[in-house]
């Protein structure tokens, strides 16, 4: 029982708070969210001992959902270690940003609606990681969708928070249409949309075709890209990321819970569960190594220039997410799972610390127009060097453990495709290490550039806002340490239980760890370095980035602009769509339908009274006149017929 409460604590709260919030004030509908939510973690920690640890395995069925045909759906839940991962991490984080955003938006006049959404999120996610086959796992993916454009449009009096809202509705969609089509391909190929059939069958459909267009293509292969489309949108993988940044118009707890655990995650999620059917399509699994490691590289060169504090930690996000799948694309897949979990603790941190900071600088997000507030704000900002050492993959913090395993493991491929994660990866490492300590040294370190004002009122955040981020700090040190030996170590295959099938041989992690001993430090030592290169651009000579900036322009705008993505999108995309829309708009239905139909009907009707109106002058002979042209007819008619007809 108390597995399902795990689930629906969030959606009772989002009820209640819903229903009652605004009429019994901000503090009960703040209680009546964050005791449940705070409930539910409890709740998925114990799920995790149970499931993951002792090895149990629940599969509830609520209700046969519906029935059509050869399709039958239940409501059921699978409860595996893979469900118990993520429950833990999405009830654990979404907890914390509960208890943060009182403090947070205590000032702000929908506290009610925001707690209601806050829940109602988790609740969509909660139900996506649970679901045992595609129809419900596609109903809390797309609840999530619908959450976050309630979210990041909270503010809906900001133009800016309206156009992401929308941005970020409209990109997902394009995703969701590739998944909707693989989710089809499933039910048209397996004849079932349960996880279970489908993974059972997925070995004998393996290596058959079919025709499309012309063209023999695998049928498992063609399934599974359409399924990791979905993922790349929910994922903000290149080509479907720009989403990600704009969605930093959200408050501030927005931007954590959607950026650490909850909806980016959902398509490395996605791709994990659906492991049975990706690992009988090696050619899908190289997409996924592809887009990923390019994701990775691509997100954090956009890192190394943006100055919005909360757009650096978001292109962080986006670079991670690529570490994750392809980690997934060499079959690594605990060891995606690994980093998904460490990844949420030190950047749920990261973006709540930001969140610290931008509530203590009244609002302030240009890091251009920070600098000097570690004596304003020290808490802050050893908790902001917890989350940036952690995501620097600095030795004995999380991030060191899991992203190390993704590396090693891409290496220990020893194919093509996975030498060029590796070193992609390498490469992204570097930058992260840069661009991360680039924020810390720029907002805590050196003369303040914020005006007088501003800096005087400066101040640490309230405890209810610092607890949280003491919770996150010690998961963004500790998680790493605590599970590595179940996540990816010698644990692992009791640990996961069958809930991720690896076909590889050798098994990748296995080899990952006989690496040469140059290939676990490499990643370490590169992070120093960019460390160490951030200290000497911004501490040590802080006049250096404008300089190199002048000297590298081009490369340095192409960067700073994002590759121009958006520029792009909306040359090829937005802007012919506006003008097909116009002109379908224009001519299509104001012309042809409008001016055919109702207005010509109307136009025709208006002519015609107009006509009539004017044969009413007002003068006595014309009205005579009229009526001799009347009396003329009739006489003429009346002869025709009688003299006409007699002479016939």
């Amino acid at each position: 029982m108390f597995y399902l409460l795990a689930i629906f604590l969030p959606l009772i709260g989002a009820a209640m708070t819903g229903a009652f919030g605004n009429r019994l004030g901000n503090r009960p509908a703040q209680m009546m969210t964050v005791i449940p939510m705070l409930l539910s973690a409890a709740l998925g920690c114990l799920i995790l001992a149970q499931v993951g640890f002792a090895h149990r395995e629940i599969e509830t069925v609520a209700i046969n959902w519906f029935s059509s045909g050869a399709l039958e759906v239940s409501w059921a839940f699978r409860f595996d270690t893979l469900t118990a991962v993520m429950v833990f991490v999405v009830t654990m984080v979404s907890a914390m940003v509960h208890v943060y955003s009182i403090g947070y938006m205590a000032h702000d006049p929908h506290v009610p609606r925001f707690m209601a959404y806050l829940s109602l999120f988790t609740f969509f996610m909660l139900m996506l990681v649970s679901a045992d086959n595609f129809v419900q796992m596609f109903l809390g993916w797309e609840g999530v969708g619908l959450s976050s454009y309630l979210l990041i449009g909270f503010w809906y009096k900001r133009e800016t928070a309206n156009a992401a809202a929308i941005k970020a509705f409209v990109v997902n969609r394009v995703g969701d249409f590739g998944f909707l089509l693989g989710i089809l391909g499933v039910f048209l190929v397996f004849g079932s949309l349960d996880f279970d059939q489908v993974f059972a069958g997925s070995p004998d459909i393996a290596g058959t075709n079919f025709n499309f267009l012309g063209f023999e293509t695998d049928i498992l292969t063609t399934i599974c890209i359409l399924l990791f489309i979905g993922a790349m949108g929910k994922s903000a993988q290149i080509g479907l990321h720009t989403w990600l940044p704009d969605a930093m118009e959200g408050p501030t707890p927005v931007s954590a819970l959607i950026h650490a655990a909850t909806m980016v995650t959902a398509g490395v999620f996605m791709v994990a569960r659906l492991s049975p059917m990706f690992e009988y399509a090696p050619i899908a699994l190289a997409v996924v190594t592809v887009v990923g490691a390019t994701t990775a590289f691509f997100a954090a060169t956009i890192g190394l220039t943006q100055t919005d504090i909360k757009r650096v930690i978001a292109y962080s996000t986006c670079s991670q997410l690529g570490y994750m799948f392809f980690a997934i694309g060499v079959g690594a897949y605990p060891a995606a799972i690994f980093h998904l979990m460490t990844h949420a603790f030190f950047k749920a941190l990261l973006f709540l610390g930001a969140g610290s900071v931008i509530h203590g600088m009244s609002d302030e997000q240009d890091m251009r127009k920070m600098g000097g507030l570690w004596s304003k704000m020290r808490v802050t900002a050893v908790l902001m060097w917890v989350g940036s050492l952690a995501l620097a993959g600095m030795p004995f913090f999380a991030g060191y453990y899991s992203k190390d395993i993704i590396l090693e493991s891409a290496f220990a491929a020893h194919t093509g495709l996975g030498t060029y994660a590796f070193w992609v990866g390498i490469a992204a490492a570097a930058m992260t290490a840069f661009y991360s300590w680039r924020l810390i040294f720029m907002t805590f370190n050196g003369p303040t550039r914020a005006d007088a004002h501003t800096y005087d009122h400066a101040h640490e955040s309230p405890p209810v806002m610092i607890a949280p981020l003491i919770v996150l700090a010690l998961g963004a040190i500790f998680s790493g340490w605590l599970g590595f030996e179940y996540f990816v170590g010698h644990e692992m295959e009791h640990f996961w239980n069958g809930s991720i099938l690896m076909l590889g041989e050798p098994d990748i992690i296995e080899a990952a760890h006989h690496v040469p001993e140059w290939v676990p430090l490499l990643p370490a030592l590169v992070g120093v370095a960019g460390i160490a290169l951030a200290f000497l651009f911004y501490k040590m000579m802080p006049t250096l980035p404008a300089r190199v900036a002048g000297g590298f322009g081009f490369v340095y705008r192409f960067v700073f602009n994002k590759w121009f993505f958006d520029e792009l999108y909306e040359k090829i995309f937005i802007r012919p769509a506006f003008r097909l829309g116009h002109g379908l708009w224009k001519g299509g239905d104001g012309q042809v339908i409008d001016g055919v139909g109702p207005d010509g009907v109307a136009a025709g009707v208006k002519n015609l009274a107009a006509g009539a109106v004017r044969l009413q002058t007002g003068y006595l002979y014309h009205y005579a006149f009229a009526m001799l042209i009347g009396v003329v007819g009739l006489v003429g008619w009346y002869l025709i017929t009688v003299f006409g007809g007699g002479a016939g």
